[in-house]
């Protein structure tokens, strides 16, 4: 028998994923096979499946120990120095962090510095974390940013958090705007198109219509001032697609500078850019319902008092002016 007590990133979980989440090549067989045994119990008491945790919550399985992992022998690997995270906002649910461009979000087979592990390690030496007694949920990002795109992103503290924020984006109950500078001016309003993600290369097409395999995207454009070849931008997304803004504006004839995928290569070059100029610069939340545990983020505005892309604007258009 394995005893287990439910900890707050608990409260809220289903029991049958907690189950899942502690044992190991558990068949899901035997799992509804436990429930309807007795096998598992909450508090002393037989539990069902569809139970939802609350800390504090003892949980007895009844389940032989060959579906327990084993603890794993300690091994030497690398750890990547991870750099100082900028908390632009936090409470006790989320911090919405500045990811600068270059950084991952994620670790991936590189081993470099990402984010995530980054605001872990740093909330952990703020005492705010500890992954011994949270071994179970560690704080989690709920978007990302391509490698390259610098800016805003939300980091969960806790599990509900997750799962709230999570359907705060899926039902679209928070807007996002970036600032970009774009070769030449794209043309002002809201653009419909379609788009396919294509695995081999990572790399999209735009369709101007409705076509099988592709998904609708739409891209609002805002041009906030002109200088000579380059135009710095308000893009708002109301889709979130792999590659949107950078393939939709290429696709409008007027690429993100930098862009090394679907930008201008000549005028790449001609600027040294070698990073798309692409910020998530404003969250914007709507209204949340009261029953998300985030509905205190409703009508929110979260945003870069002075993201590093206008300075970026600023002295392309010095260099342009003193030709």
């Amino acid at each position: 028998m394995k005893k287990f007590i439910a900890g707050e990133n608990e409260t809220g979980v289903r029991l049958s994923r907690f189950v899942e989440s502690v044992t190991k090549d558990l068949p899901r067989s035997l799992l509804y096979k436990s429930f309807r045994n007795k096998r598992i119990k909450v508090n002393g008491k037989r539990a069902e499946a569809d139970t939802r945790l609350c800390a504090g919550d003892v949980i007895e399985l009844y389940i032989n120990d060959e579906f327990f992992p084993a603890a794993p022998a300690p091994r030497q690997k690398r750890v990547p120095r991870q750099p100082p995270v900028r908390v632009i906002y936090e409470d006790d649910d989320i911090a919405v962090l500045y990811k600068p461009a270059h950084l991952l979000c994620h670790s991936d087979r590189t081993g470099d510095a990402n984010l995530v592990d980054a605001f872990c390690a740093q909330l952990q030496a703020e005492g705010k974390y500890d992954p011994k007694a949270e071994n179970r949920f560690a704080p989690a990002l709920c978007n990302r940013l391509d490698r390259g795109t610098e800016g805003l992103v939300i980091a969960a503290k806790r599990y509900t958090a997750l799962r709230d924020m999570n359907e705060i984006i899926r039902k679209d109950w928070m807007k996002k705007e970036y600032l970009t500078i774009t070769v030449g001016a794209p043309p002002a309003g809201r653009h419909v198109a379609w788009l396919q993600h294509k695995e081999a290369g990572n790399k999209v097409r735009i369709h101007a219509r409705e076509s099988e395999g592709y998904k609708k995207i739409i891209t609002d454009v805002t041009v906030i001032r002109q200088s000579g070849p380059f135009a710095l931008c308000r893009i708002g997304l109301i889709t979130g697609r792999t590659h949107q803004i950078r393939a939709h504006l290429a696709y409008l004839g007027h690429p993100v500078l930098g862009d090394l995928k679907y930008g201008n290569r000549t005028m790449n070059e001609r600027t040294g850019l070698k990073t798309q100029a692409l910020c998530a610069q404003r969250l914007t939340f709507g209204q949340i319902p009261e029953e998300n545990t985030l509905h205190h983020l409703s009508g929110k505005v979260i945003k870069l008092a002075d993201p590093a892309i206008v300075r970026q604007f600023d002295d392309l258009a010095q260099t342009i002016a003193s030709r």
